[in-house]
């Protein structure tokens, strides 16, 4: 049976490139985007395959309604792909409050929500997929990615005790971990900044990679696309699935650092129980 996708971020980027991967396989396409007429070209070209839906993923309350939506028009869906996000450049001093909140806002309490809608029809159905994408920055930081790593942290550790949980219930979860893949997450006017006072140099460099790096990233999202709708058809889809060269050797460097500082304080870390 051909399967039913809700994608938010759907006209651009990864989203766009998993919407193509899902129509090519036969499927149907909701995409869940600000502005519906980034997605008019895909419409005309599988009317009978894509559907526009307006949404705004930061606004939570609207996440219940637009399942219901989808759900009374498709009855039911298959794969919830919680996608929509941008960057964000700033020392961890400078980032505001309102700057942290909106980011979390798109990348934590969004798909929550979107999570929650949806979980009650795949759990009575015992079948359905929630992707999760994250980034290499959920599992890692560096100067100037403090407060995006930050929402992709809370979003994993939500994630990973997600999945332990609908398990029973025949739901997958899977966390996406890409590296630096050619979406438009860097392009100008999207990568969000906080002020830049010149204290952090290392956060100044960060900023200038990000100004300068759209267009030039080694990663292919077609590519990714692929690879992730292979995962979700795997008999063990893994919980998270890392992406690109860089991306890979960044989550394993650092695996190998957290296990290095644990053992090189472990023996101490150990002996802090009570004395018998």
């Amino acid at each position: 049976m051909n399967k039913v996708w809700m994608i938010t971020g759907a006209s651009s980027g990864f989203g766009r490139a998993i919407a193509k991967a899902a129509l090519a396989d036969g499927d149907v396409v909701v995409g869940a985007v600000r502005r519906p007429e980034g997605l008019e070209d895909l419409v005309a070209a599988h009317p009978d395959q894509v559907e526009a839906l307006r949404l705004d993923v930061g606004d939570t309350a609207a996440a219940e309604a637009a399942v219901r939506d989808v759900i009374a028009r498709h009855g039911r869906i298959d794969v919830l792909v919680n996608n929509a996000g941008r960057t964000h450049v700033g020392a961890f001093e400078e980032t505001t409050e309102q700057e942290l909140r909106e980011l979390f806002d798109l990348h934590v309490f969004g798909p929550v929500a979107l999570t929650r809608a949806v979980l009650p029809h795949m759990r009575e159905r015992r079948s359905g997929a929630i992707v999760q994408m994250s980034s290499m920055g959920g599992q890692m930081s560096f100067a100037g990615f403090s407060a995006y790593s930050g929402t992709k942290f809370a979003l994993e550790g939500l994630s990973e005790g997600l999945a332990d949980e609908v398990a029973d219930f025949g739901i997958k979860v899977l966390i996406v971990e890409p590296g630096s893949f050619r979406t438009s997450l860097f392009e100008t006017g999207r990568a969000g900044a906080s002020t830049d006072s010149g204290l952090y140099p290392k956060v100044s460099q960060t900023r200038g990679f990000v100004s300068g790096g759209d267009g030039s990233q080694p990663g292919d999202p077609a590519k990714a696309a692929a690879l992730i709708l292979a995962a979700l058809e795997a008999d063990e889809t893994p919980l998270r699935l890392p992406l690109g060269d860089d991306g890979v050797t960044a989550v394993l460097g650092h695996l190998d650092q957290v296990r290095n500082d644990i053992a090189a304080w472990e023996k101490r870390t150990r002996a802090t129980g009570f004395d018998d």
